[in-house]
């Protein structure tokens, strides 16, 4: 039942390894994207994350600097 349960989950958020693996770009095209402020991410800890939705916006190009 567990494995059901995972593979229905959608993460939130994802490690910036992660969402280079999701969006198939590149890890220092994300990071300049985050620095320039076209790519939202969050920092909790010492951990860098961007949300699942501000990825899905950033590719669709609905973003607004």
């Amino acid at each position: 039942m567990t494995a059901t349960i995972t593979q229905n989950t959608q993460k939130l958020a994802y490690r910036i390894d992660e969402a280079v693996k999701a969006s198939g770009l590149g890890r220092s095209f994300l990071y300049e994207r985050m620095a320039d402020g076209s790519l939202k991410s969050i920092k909790i800890g010492g951990r860098r994350l961007i949300l699942r939705d501000d990825l899905l916006r950033f590719l669709c190009g609905d973003v607004a600097i």
